[in-house]
């Protein structure tokens, strides 16, 4: 499944992922629907074999290609606040909408 010898760094969402083929990841909500491909042209790192590229800050030419499986809600966080001896309290759930995508392939840049 995970090949340690080919891996990249993409962003996507606001945050880093490092991803190898045939990997599930599970990212911030995207708008694309179940079974569409997706690409992430944000890569910052490319490892493929003794092969290693770094980008400045992305690579260009360089793309990772994954298939959405599924869009789904996180688990419930609890928010908690509360002001000692004021009498203060505040409780909260929030739950964040997410996508799990599986990643077919990690193309390098010509860097």
């Amino acid at each position: 499944m995970e090949n340690t010898d080919n891996f990249a760094v993409i962003r996507t969402g606001g945050k880093q992922y490092r991803v190898c083929p045939g990997q599930k990841i599970r990212v911030e909500k995207l708008s694309q629907g179940v079974g569409e491909e997706i690409h992430f042209p944000e890569v910052l790192f490319v490892k493929d074999n003794d092969n290693i590229q770094f980008g400045k800050p992305v690579l260009s030419g360089a793309e990772v290609v994954g298939e959405v499986l599924r869009q789904f809600r996180d688990k419930k966080l609890i928010v908690f606040k509360k002001r000692s001896k004021k009498g203060y309290k505040k409780m909260q759930g929030h739950r964040q909408s997410k996508t799990e995508i599986l990643i077919k392939s990690i193309h390098a840049g010509n860097n």
